[in-house]
Protein backbone atom coordinates (compact mmCIF):
# COMPACT_ATOMS: atom_id res chain seq x y z
CA UNK A 1 0.00 0.00 0.00
CA UNK A 2 1.66 3.20 -1.24
CA UNK A 3 1.60 6.65 0.40
CA UNK A 4 -1.05 7.83 -2.09
CA UNK A 5 -3.30 4.79 -1.75
CA UNK A 6 -5.90 6.95 0.03
CA UNK A 7 -6.63 8.40 -3.42
CA UNK A 8 -7.75 5.03 -4.79
CA UNK A 9 -11.39 4.52 -5.57
CA UNK A 10 -11.85 1.70 -3.03
CA UNK A 11 -10.77 4.10 -0.26
CA UNK A 12 -13.53 6.57 -1.16
CA UNK A 13 -16.53 4.27 -0.73
CA UNK A 14 -18.91 5.79 1.83
CA UNK A 15 -19.49 4.01 5.11
CA UNK A 16 -22.55 4.01 7.31
CA UNK A 17 -23.76 7.39 8.47
CA UNK A 18 -22.36 9.30 5.47
CA UNK A 19 -24.83 11.86 4.14
CA UNK A 20 -25.05 12.33 0.39
CA UNK A 21 -25.39 16.06 1.07
CA UNK A 22 -21.64 16.09 1.81
CA UNK A 23 -20.92 15.46 -1.85
CA UNK A 24 -22.15 18.80 -3.33
CA UNK A 25 -19.78 20.82 -1.07
CA UNK A 26 -16.93 18.54 -2.18
CA UNK A 27 -17.80 19.27 -5.80
CA UNK A 28 -18.15 22.99 -5.07
CA UNK A 29 -14.63 23.02 -3.59
CA UNK A 30 -13.41 22.18 -7.08
CA UNK A 31 -15.81 24.23 -9.20
CA UNK A 32 -15.58 27.43 -7.15
CA UNK A 33 -11.83 27.35 -7.79
CA UNK A 34 -11.69 26.43 -11.46
CA UNK A 35 -14.52 28.90 -12.12
CA UNK A 36 -11.81 31.54 -11.71
CA UNK A 37 -11.20 31.06 -15.44
CA UNK A 38 -14.14 33.35 -16.22
CA UNK A 39 -12.41 36.13 -14.26
CA UNK A 40 -8.95 35.76 -15.78
CA UNK A 41 -9.47 38.89 -17.89
CA UNK A 42 -8.94 40.94 -14.70
CA UNK A 43 -5.21 40.22 -15.15
CA UNK A 44 -5.04 41.25 -18.82
CA UNK A 45 -4.67 45.00 -18.37
CA UNK A 46 -2.06 44.78 -15.56
CA UNK A 47 -0.09 42.23 -17.61
CA UNK A 48 -0.12 44.61 -20.56
CA UNK A 49 2.02 47.06 -18.55
CA UNK A 50 4.39 44.85 -16.57
CA UNK A 51 7.29 46.97 -17.78
CA UNK A 52 5.65 50.38 -18.10
CA UNK A 53 3.75 49.90 -14.80
CA UNK A 54 1.38 52.85 -15.33
CA UNK A 55 1.25 52.83 -19.14
CA UNK A 56 2.11 50.21 -21.73
CA UNK A 57 5.50 50.42 -23.44
CA UNK A 58 6.52 48.94 -26.81
CA UNK A 59 8.13 46.03 -24.94
CA UNK A 60 4.95 45.21 -23.02
CA UNK A 61 2.58 42.45 -24.17
CA UNK A 62 -0.43 43.40 -26.27
CA UNK A 63 -3.96 42.66 -25.12
CA UNK A 64 -4.56 40.63 -28.28
CA UNK A 65 -1.68 38.33 -27.31
CA UNK A 66 -2.87 38.07 -23.71
CA UNK A 67 -6.36 37.14 -24.87
CA UNK A 68 -5.01 33.82 -26.10
CA UNK A 69 -4.31 32.67 -22.53
CA UNK A 70 -8.01 32.15 -21.84
CA UNK A 71 -8.64 30.60 -25.26
CA UNK A 72 -5.81 28.09 -24.81
CA UNK A 73 -7.14 27.19 -21.36
CA UNK A 74 -10.62 26.52 -22.75
CA UNK A 75 -9.22 24.39 -25.58
CA UNK A 76 -7.25 22.26 -23.12
CA UNK A 77 -10.28 22.10 -20.83
CA UNK A 78 -12.16 20.31 -23.58
CA UNK A 79 -9.24 18.12 -24.63
CA UNK A 80 -8.35 17.02 -21.10
CA UNK A 81 -11.99 16.30 -20.28
CA UNK A 82 -12.28 14.21 -23.43
CA UNK A 83 -9.08 12.22 -22.94
CA UNK A 84 -9.31 11.65 -19.17
CA UNK A 85 -13.01 10.80 -18.89
CA UNK A 86 -12.51 7.03 -19.12
CA UNK A 87 -9.56 7.20 -16.71
CA UNK A 88 -11.65 9.15 -14.21
CA UNK A 89 -14.43 6.60 -14.46
CA UNK A 90 -11.91 3.92 -13.51
CA UNK A 91 -10.00 5.66 -10.69
CA UNK A 92 -12.85 7.59 -9.10
CA UNK A 93 -13.41 11.24 -8.16
CA UNK A 94 -10.79 11.65 -5.42
CA UNK A 95 -7.77 10.89 -7.58
CA UNK A 96 -9.22 13.04 -10.37
CA UNK A 97 -9.81 15.98 -8.01
CA UNK A 98 -6.29 15.61 -6.65
CA UNK A 99 -4.84 15.68 -10.19
CA UNK A 100 -7.01 18.69 -11.04
CA UNK A 101 -5.75 20.58 -7.98
CA UNK A 102 -2.11 19.94 -8.87
CA UNK A 103 -2.58 21.00 -12.50
CA UNK A 104 -4.65 24.11 -11.79
CA UNK A 105 -2.45 25.36 -8.93
CA UNK A 106 0.69 24.41 -10.85
CA UNK A 107 -0.54 26.51 -13.77
CA UNK A 108 -0.64 29.59 -11.54
CA UNK A 109 2.86 28.96 -10.19
CA UNK A 110 4.39 28.46 -13.65
CA UNK A 111 2.57 31.58 -14.84
CA UNK A 112 4.01 33.55 -11.91
CA UNK A 113 7.48 32.57 -13.10
CA UNK A 114 6.50 33.58 -16.63
CA UNK A 115 5.50 37.02 -15.37
CA UNK A 116 8.76 37.44 -13.48
CA UNK A 117 10.81 36.42 -16.55
CA UNK A 118 8.47 38.28 -18.91
CA UNK A 119 8.05 35.09 -20.93
CA UNK A 120 4.54 34.94 -22.36
CA UNK A 121 5.06 31.40 -23.63
CA UNK A 122 5.41 30.25 -20.02
CA UNK A 123 1.99 31.69 -19.20
CA UNK A 124 0.54 29.98 -22.28
CA UNK A 125 2.10 26.75 -21.01
CA UNK A 126 1.28 27.34 -17.32
CA UNK A 127 -2.24 28.70 -17.12
CA UNK A 128 -3.19 27.80 -20.69
CA UNK A 129 -2.03 24.20 -21.03
CA UNK A 130 -1.44 22.89 -17.48
CA UNK A 131 -4.13 25.04 -15.88
CA UNK A 132 -6.50 24.19 -18.73
CA UNK A 133 -5.96 20.49 -18.03
CA UNK A 134 -6.81 21.18 -14.39
CA UNK A 135 -10.00 22.89 -15.55
CA UNK A 136 -11.09 19.93 -17.68
CA UNK A 137 -10.23 17.21 -15.19
CA UNK A 138 -11.84 19.13 -12.34
CA UNK A 139 -14.95 20.08 -14.29
CA UNK A 140 -16.09 16.51 -14.95
CA UNK A 141 -14.60 14.86 -11.82
CA UNK A 142 -17.73 15.10 -9.62
CA UNK A 143 -20.40 14.68 -12.32
CA UNK A 144 -20.97 10.93 -12.28
CA UNK A 145 -20.56 10.80 -8.50
CA UNK A 146 -23.30 13.40 -8.00
CA UNK A 147 -25.68 11.69 -10.42
CA UNK A 148 -25.09 8.37 -8.64
CA UNK A 149 -25.80 9.89 -5.23
CA UNK A 150 -28.91 11.72 -6.51
CA UNK A 151 -30.63 9.39 -9.00
CA UNK A 152 -33.92 11.01 -7.98
CA UNK A 153 -32.71 14.57 -8.79
CA UNK A 154 -29.77 14.35 -11.21
CA UNK A 155 -30.35 17.81 -12.69
CA UNK A 156 -30.43 19.48 -9.30
CA UNK A 157 -27.31 17.62 -8.17
CA UNK A 158 -25.15 18.57 -11.14
CA UNK A 159 -26.65 22.06 -11.09
CA UNK A 160 -25.43 22.61 -7.52
CA UNK A 161 -21.86 21.72 -8.47
CA UNK A 162 -21.64 23.34 -11.89
CA UNK A 163 -23.24 26.43 -10.33
CA UNK A 164 -19.89 26.82 -8.61
CA UNK A 165 -18.11 27.22 -11.92
CA UNK A 166 -20.28 30.24 -12.65
CA UNK A 167 -19.90 31.57 -9.10
CA UNK A 168 -16.14 31.16 -9.04
CA UNK A 169 -15.70 34.22 -11.22
CA UNK A 170 -17.33 36.72 -8.92
CA UNK A 171 -15.25 35.40 -6.04
CA UNK A 172 -12.01 35.48 -7.99
CA UNK A 173 -12.49 38.89 -9.59
CA UNK A 174 -12.57 41.05 -6.41
CA UNK A 175 -10.03 38.77 -4.72
CA UNK A 176 -7.59 39.14 -7.61
CA UNK A 177 -8.02 42.92 -7.72
CA UNK A 178 -7.49 43.18 -3.94
CA UNK A 179 -4.36 41.01 -4.00
CA UNK A 180 -2.79 42.95 -6.89
CA UNK A 181 -3.48 46.18 -5.05
CA UNK A 182 -1.82 44.80 -1.92
CA UNK A 183 1.28 43.62 -3.77
CA UNK A 184 1.62 46.56 -6.18
CA UNK A 185 4.61 48.87 -5.78
CA UNK A 186 6.12 51.68 -7.83
CA UNK A 187 8.08 49.07 -9.82
CA UNK A 188 5.68 46.10 -9.81
CA UNK A 189 1.98 45.67 -10.66
CA UNK A 190 1.70 42.68 -8.28
CA UNK A 191 0.56 40.02 -10.78
CA UNK A 192 3.26 37.43 -10.04
CA UNK A 193 2.71 37.52 -6.29
CA UNK A 194 -1.05 37.31 -6.80
CA UNK A 195 -0.61 34.23 -9.00
CA UNK A 196 1.45 32.55 -6.27
CA UNK A 197 -1.05 33.29 -3.50
CA UNK A 198 -4.02 32.19 -5.60
CA UNK A 199 -2.23 29.02 -6.67
CA UNK A 200 -1.56 28.03 -3.05
CA UNK A 201 -5.07 28.99 -1.87
CA UNK A 202 -6.75 27.10 -4.69
CA UNK A 203 -4.57 24.05 -4.08
CA UNK A 204 -5.62 23.86 -0.42
CA UNK A 205 -9.28 24.54 -1.16
CA UNK A 206 -9.48 21.91 -3.90
CA UNK A 207 -7.70 19.29 -1.78
CA UNK A 208 -10.39 19.70 0.88
CA UNK A 209 -12.93 18.67 -1.75
CA UNK A 210 -10.83 15.66 -2.70
CA UNK A 211 -10.64 14.55 0.92
CA UNK A 212 -14.36 14.73 1.73
CA UNK A 213 -15.75 13.28 -1.53
CA UNK A 214 -17.19 9.76 -1.38
CA UNK A 215 -18.79 7.33 -3.84
CA UNK A 216 -21.79 5.21 -2.87
CA UNK A 217 -21.36 1.44 -2.53
CA UNK A 218 -22.59 -0.71 -5.39
CA UNK A 219 -26.35 -1.08 -5.40
CA UNK A 220 -27.00 1.89 -3.13
CA UNK A 221 -30.19 3.94 -3.55
CA UNK A 222 -31.71 6.72 -1.44
CA UNK A 223 -34.53 5.81 0.92
CA UNK A 224 -37.83 5.52 -0.90
CA UNK A 225 -36.32 5.72 -4.38
CA UNK A 226 -37.44 3.08 -6.86
CA UNK A 227 -35.37 2.95 -10.03
CA UNK A 228 -37.47 2.85 -13.23
CA UNK A 229 -37.58 -0.56 -14.89
CA UNK A 230 -38.71 0.62 -18.32
CA UNK A 231 -37.34 3.36 -20.56
CA UNK A 232 -39.61 6.37 -20.99
CA UNK A 233 -39.25 8.69 -23.99
CA UNK A 234 -35.64 9.92 -23.82
CA UNK A 235 -34.93 8.47 -20.35
CA UNK A 236 -33.32 5.05 -20.77
CA UNK A 237 -32.77 2.28 -18.24
CA UNK A 238 -29.97 0.85 -20.36
CA UNK A 239 -26.32 1.87 -20.70
CA UNK A 240 -24.16 2.80 -23.67
CA UNK A 241 -20.37 2.37 -23.63
CA UNK A 242 -18.42 5.60 -24.06
CA UNK A 243 -16.83 4.40 -27.31
CA UNK A 244 -20.16 3.21 -28.66
CA UNK A 245 -21.76 6.56 -27.81
CA UNK A 246 -19.51 8.17 -30.43
CA UNK A 247 -21.16 5.97 -33.05
CA UNK A 248 -24.64 7.31 -32.32
CA UNK A 249 -26.24 10.37 -33.96
CA UNK A 250 -27.50 11.42 -30.50
CA UNK A 251 -23.96 12.19 -29.35
CA UNK A 252 -23.37 14.59 -32.25
CA UNK A 253 -26.79 16.18 -31.92
CA UNK A 254 -26.06 16.92 -28.26
CA UNK A 255 -22.57 18.11 -29.22
CA UNK A 256 -24.23 20.61 -31.55
CA UNK A 257 -26.78 21.58 -28.88
CA UNK A 258 -24.03 22.41 -26.38
CA UNK A 259 -21.69 24.06 -28.89
CA UNK A 260 -24.33 26.38 -30.33
CA UNK A 261 -25.79 27.36 -26.96
CA UNK A 262 -22.31 28.09 -25.57
CA UNK A 263 -21.08 29.92 -28.70
CA UNK A 264 -23.90 32.43 -28.43
CA UNK A 265 -23.41 33.02 -24.70
CA UNK A 266 -19.63 33.01 -24.38
CA UNK A 267 -19.16 35.54 -27.18
CA UNK A 268 -21.42 38.01 -25.40
CA UNK A 269 -19.91 37.31 -21.96
CA UNK A 270 -16.41 38.16 -23.16
CA UNK A 271 -17.51 41.45 -24.74
CA UNK A 272 -20.22 42.46 -22.25
CA UNK A 273 -18.43 45.46 -20.74
CA UNK A 274 -17.48 47.07 -24.04
CA UNK A 275 -20.83 46.22 -25.64
CA UNK A 276 -22.87 47.88 -22.89
CA UNK A 277 -20.82 51.07 -23.05
CA UNK A 278 -20.85 51.25 -26.85
CA UNK A 279 -24.58 50.57 -27.22
CA UNK A 280 -25.44 53.16 -24.55
CA UNK A 281 -22.70 55.82 -24.89
CA UNK A 282 -22.74 58.32 -22.07
CA UNK A 283 -25.35 56.36 -20.14
CA UNK A 284 -23.34 53.34 -19.01
CA UNK A 285 -20.02 54.29 -17.41
CA UNK A 286 -17.05 51.92 -17.00
CA UNK A 287 -18.04 51.39 -13.35
CA UNK A 288 -21.61 50.59 -14.35
CA UNK A 289 -20.32 48.29 -17.09
CA UNK A 290 -18.33 46.38 -14.48
CA UNK A 291 -21.56 46.04 -12.52
CA UNK A 292 -23.26 44.71 -15.66
CA UNK A 293 -20.58 42.04 -16.06
CA UNK A 294 -20.98 41.07 -12.41
CA UNK A 295 -24.74 40.84 -12.82
CA UNK A 296 -24.32 38.54 -15.82
CA UNK A 297 -22.00 36.33 -13.77
CA UNK A 298 -24.65 36.16 -11.06
CA UNK A 299 -27.36 35.08 -13.51
CA UNK A 300 -24.91 32.66 -15.11
CA UNK A 301 -24.53 31.02 -11.69
CA UNK A 302 -28.20 31.11 -10.69
CA UNK A 303 -29.26 29.75 -14.07
CA UNK A 304 -27.11 26.67 -13.61
CA UNK A 305 -29.05 25.62 -10.53
CA UNK A 306 -32.49 26.89 -11.57
CA UNK A 307 -32.65 25.44 -15.06
CA UNK A 308 -30.97 22.14 -14.17
CA UNK A 309 -33.39 21.66 -11.28
CA UNK A 310 -36.33 22.63 -13.49
CA UNK A 311 -35.27 19.99 -16.01
CA UNK A 312 -35.90 17.31 -13.38
CA UNK A 313 -39.59 18.19 -13.62
CA UNK A 314 -40.18 19.17 -17.26
CA UNK A 315 -37.48 17.05 -18.93
CA UNK A 316 -34.15 17.89 -20.59
CA UNK A 317 -35.42 18.21 -24.16
CA UNK A 318 -38.17 20.71 -23.24
CA UNK A 319 -35.66 22.66 -21.15
CA UNK A 320 -33.31 23.07 -24.09
CA UNK A 321 -36.26 23.91 -26.34
CA UNK A 322 -36.94 26.84 -23.99
CA UNK A 323 -33.25 27.88 -24.11
CA UNK A 324 -33.26 28.06 -27.89
CA UNK A 325 -36.76 29.44 -28.51
CA UNK A 326 -36.49 32.15 -25.85
CA UNK A 327 -32.89 32.87 -26.77
CA UNK A 328 -33.76 33.45 -30.42
CA UNK A 329 -36.32 36.07 -29.45
CA UNK A 330 -34.06 37.79 -26.93
CA UNK A 331 -31.02 37.98 -29.22
CA UNK A 332 -33.18 39.38 -32.01
CA UNK A 333 -34.63 41.95 -29.59
CA UNK A 334 -31.32 43.23 -28.18
CA UNK A 335 -30.59 45.69 -31.05
CA UNK A 336 -34.05 47.20 -30.49
CA UNK A 337 -33.30 47.81 -26.80
CA UNK A 338 -30.31 49.86 -27.89
CA UNK A 339 -32.28 51.81 -30.48
CA UNK A 340 -34.98 52.79 -28.00
CA UNK A 341 -32.37 53.48 -25.29
CA UNK A 342 -33.82 51.07 -22.73
CA UNK A 343 -31.03 50.00 -20.39
CA UNK A 344 -33.48 48.04 -18.25
CA UNK A 345 -34.67 45.88 -21.17
CA UNK A 346 -31.08 45.45 -22.37
CA UNK A 347 -29.93 44.22 -18.96
CA UNK A 348 -33.00 42.00 -18.49
CA UNK A 349 -32.52 40.39 -21.91
CA UNK A 350 -28.90 39.52 -21.28
CA UNK A 351 -29.58 38.39 -17.72
CA UNK A 352 -32.04 35.80 -19.03
CA UNK A 353 -29.70 34.85 -21.89
CA UNK A 354 -26.80 34.26 -19.49
CA UNK A 355 -29.00 32.27 -17.12
CA UNK A 356 -29.77 29.92 -20.02
CA UNK A 357 -26.10 29.86 -21.02
CA UNK A 358 -25.23 28.60 -17.54
CA UNK A 359 -28.27 26.35 -17.48
CA UNK A 360 -27.09 24.68 -20.66
CA UNK A 361 -23.85 23.63 -19.00
CA UNK A 362 -25.57 22.33 -15.88
CA UNK A 363 -28.35 20.43 -17.66
CA UNK A 364 -26.22 18.58 -20.21
CA UNK A 365 -24.85 15.93 -17.77
CA UNK A 366 -28.39 14.89 -16.81
CA UNK A 367 -29.37 14.91 -20.51
CA UNK A 368 -26.48 12.54 -21.23
CA UNK A 369 -27.49 10.32 -18.33
CA UNK A 370 -31.04 10.14 -19.68
CA UNK A 371 -29.93 9.25 -23.20
CA UNK A 372 -26.89 7.02 -22.61
CA UNK A 373 -27.40 5.68 -19.06
CA UNK A 374 -25.33 6.34 -15.97
CA UNK A 375 -22.47 3.82 -16.37
CA UNK A 376 -20.23 5.94 -18.59
CA UNK A 377 -21.90 9.33 -18.23
CA UNK A 378 -18.74 10.97 -16.85
CA UNK A 379 -16.57 9.82 -19.74
CA UNK A 380 -19.21 10.71 -22.34
CA UNK A 381 -19.60 14.14 -20.73
CA UNK A 382 -15.85 14.64 -20.98
CA UNK A 383 -15.85 13.95 -24.70
CA UNK A 384 -18.86 16.15 -25.28
CA UNK A 385 -17.01 19.09 -23.70
CA UNK A 386 -14.89 19.37 -26.84
CA UNK A 387 -17.93 21.38 -27.98
CA UNK A 388 -16.97 23.94 -25.33
CA UNK A 389 -13.45 24.15 -26.76
CA UNK A 390 -14.86 24.94 -30.21
CA UNK A 391 -17.41 27.39 -28.82
CA UNK A 392 -14.72 29.12 -26.75
CA UNK A 393 -13.06 30.17 -29.99
CA UNK A 394 -16.10 30.47 -32.28
CA UNK A 395 -18.23 32.72 -30.07
CA UNK A 396 -15.64 35.44 -29.29
CA UNK A 397 -14.35 35.40 -32.88
CA UNK A 398 -17.85 35.99 -34.27
CA UNK A 399 -18.59 38.83 -31.86
CA UNK A 400 -15.21 40.56 -32.05
CA UNK A 401 -14.44 40.26 -35.75
CA UNK A 402 -17.93 41.08 -37.03
CA UNK A 403 -17.98 44.09 -34.72
CA UNK A 404 -14.65 45.26 -36.10
CA UNK A 405 -15.81 44.71 -39.68
CA UNK A 406 -18.91 46.78 -39.03
CA UNK A 407 -16.84 49.60 -37.55
CA UNK A 408 -14.42 49.49 -40.51
CA UNK A 409 -17.43 49.88 -42.81
CA UNK A 410 -18.39 53.08 -41.02
CA UNK A 411 -21.17 51.70 -38.82
CA UNK A 412 -21.65 53.61 -35.57
CA UNK A 413 -20.36 51.90 -32.44
CA UNK A 414 -23.82 51.61 -30.91
CA UNK A 415 -25.04 49.75 -34.01
CA UNK A 416 -21.94 47.57 -34.51
CA UNK A 417 -23.50 44.58 -32.72
CA UNK A 418 -26.78 44.41 -34.64
CA UNK A 419 -25.72 41.85 -37.26
CA UNK A 420 -23.83 39.86 -34.62
CA UNK A 421 -26.98 39.48 -32.52
CA UNK A 422 -28.95 38.26 -35.53
CA UNK A 423 -26.21 35.73 -36.29
CA UNK A 424 -26.36 34.50 -32.69
CA UNK A 425 -30.12 34.08 -33.08
CA UNK A 426 -29.50 32.08 -36.26
CA UNK A 427 -27.08 29.80 -34.40
CA UNK A 428 -29.80 29.10 -31.86
CA UNK A 429 -32.22 28.19 -34.66
CA UNK A 430 -29.78 25.43 -35.68
CA UNK A 431 -29.44 24.40 -32.02
CA UNK A 432 -33.22 24.18 -31.72
CA UNK A 433 -33.29 21.85 -34.73
CA UNK A 434 -30.57 19.64 -33.21
CA UNK A 435 -32.50 19.36 -29.96
CA UNK A 436 -35.78 18.70 -31.79
CA UNK A 437 -34.14 15.82 -33.68
CA UNK A 438 -33.21 13.98 -30.46
CA UNK A 439 -34.63 10.45 -30.26
CA UNK A 440 -33.86 7.42 -28.03
CA UNK A 441 -30.62 5.57 -28.80
CA UNK A 442 -31.07 2.50 -31.02
CA UNK A 443 -31.02 -0.74 -29.05
CA UNK A 444 -28.05 -2.02 -31.05
CA UNK A 445 -25.81 0.49 -29.24
CA UNK A 446 -26.85 -0.57 -25.73
CA UNK A 447 -24.62 -2.71 -23.52
CA UNK A 448 -25.72 -6.29 -22.94
CA UNK A 449 -26.19 -7.50 -19.34
CA UNK A 450 -22.94 -9.47 -19.67
CA UNK A 451 -21.01 -6.42 -20.91
CA UNK A 452 -22.42 -4.32 -18.09
CA UNK A 453 -21.49 -6.96 -15.53
CA UNK A 454 -17.94 -7.17 -16.89
CA UNK A 455 -17.57 -3.38 -16.83
CA UNK A 456 -18.70 -3.30 -13.18
CA UNK A 457 -16.33 -6.08 -12.13
CA UNK A 458 -13.71 -3.61 -10.90
CA UNK A 459 -16.16 -1.43 -8.98
CA UNK A 460 -15.51 -1.63 -5.21
CA UNK A 461 -18.06 -2.69 -2.63
CA UNK A 462 -18.16 -1.59 0.98
CA UNK A 463 -18.38 -4.20 3.67
CA UNK A 464 -19.57 -1.64 6.23
CA UNK A 465 -22.14 0.10 4.10
CA UNK A 466 -25.79 -0.55 4.65
CA UNK A 467 -28.27 -0.45 1.81
CA UNK A 468 -30.74 1.72 3.71
CA UNK A 469 -28.79 4.99 3.83
CA UNK A 470 -31.04 7.98 4.28
CA UNK A 471 -30.95 10.97 1.96
CA UNK A 472 -31.26 13.31 4.97
CA UNK A 473 -28.88 13.80 7.87
CA UNK A 474 -30.08 11.21 10.37
CA UNK A 475 -28.85 8.34 12.44
CA UNK A 476 -25.07 8.24 12.31
CA UNK A 477 -24.70 11.26 10.00
CA UNK A 478 -22.72 14.07 11.62
CA UNK A 479 -24.66 17.38 11.36
CA UNK A 480 -21.66 19.40 12.56
CA UNK A 481 -19.46 18.00 9.80
CA UNK A 482 -22.21 18.69 7.28
CA UNK A 483 -22.60 22.29 8.50
CA UNK A 484 -18.84 22.85 8.34
CA UNK A 485 -18.66 21.51 4.78
CA UNK A 486 -21.44 23.78 3.54
CA UNK A 487 -20.05 26.73 5.48
CA UNK A 488 -16.64 26.18 3.93
CA UNK A 489 -18.04 26.73 0.43
CA UNK A 490 -20.90 29.02 1.45
CA UNK A 491 -18.80 31.81 2.96
CA UNK A 492 -16.83 32.50 -0.26
CA UNK A 493 -20.09 32.37 -2.24
CA UNK A 494 -21.72 34.96 0.02
CA UNK A 495 -18.60 37.15 -0.23
CA UNK A 496 -18.74 37.03 -4.02
CA UNK A 497 -22.49 37.64 -4.06
CA UNK A 498 -22.24 40.74 -1.89
CA UNK A 499 -19.39 42.15 -3.98
CA UNK A 500 -21.29 41.50 -7.21
CA UNK A 501 -24.52 43.11 -6.01
CA UNK A 502 -22.63 46.18 -4.76
CA UNK A 503 -21.01 46.61 -8.17
CA UNK A 504 -24.26 45.95 -10.02
CA UNK A 505 -25.99 48.83 -8.17
CA UNK A 506 -23.79 51.26 -10.12
CA UNK A 507 -25.57 50.14 -13.28
CA UNK A 508 -28.81 51.82 -12.22
CA UNK A 509 -27.43 54.94 -10.55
Amino acid sequence: MGPLSFLDRDHTVAGQGFSRWMVPPAALCIHLCIGQAYAFSVFNLPMSRLIGITTATPDDWKLTDLGWIFSIAIVFLGLSAAFTGTWQDRVGPRKAMFASALCFAGGFLISALGVELHALWMIYLGYGVLGGCGLGIGYISPVKTLITWFPDRPGMATGMAIMGFGGGAFIASPLSAWLMQRFATETDVGVAQTFIVMGVVYLCFMLVGAVIVRVPPAGWAPAGYVAPTHSQKLVTTYHVHVDEALRTPQFYLLWGVLCLNVSAGIGVLGQASAMSQEMFPGSITPIAAAGFVGLLSLFNMIGRFFWASTSDYIGRKPTYAIFFALGIGLYAAVPTTGQIGSIALFVLSYAVILSMYGGGFATIPAYLRDVFGIRYVGAIHGRLLTAWSVAGVLGPVLVNYIRQYQIDQGVALKDAYTITMYIMAALLVVGFACNYAMRPVDAKHQMSPKELEDSNAGQPKSSTAATDYHSKVSGGANPVRLALAWGFVGIPLVFGLVQTLNNALALFK
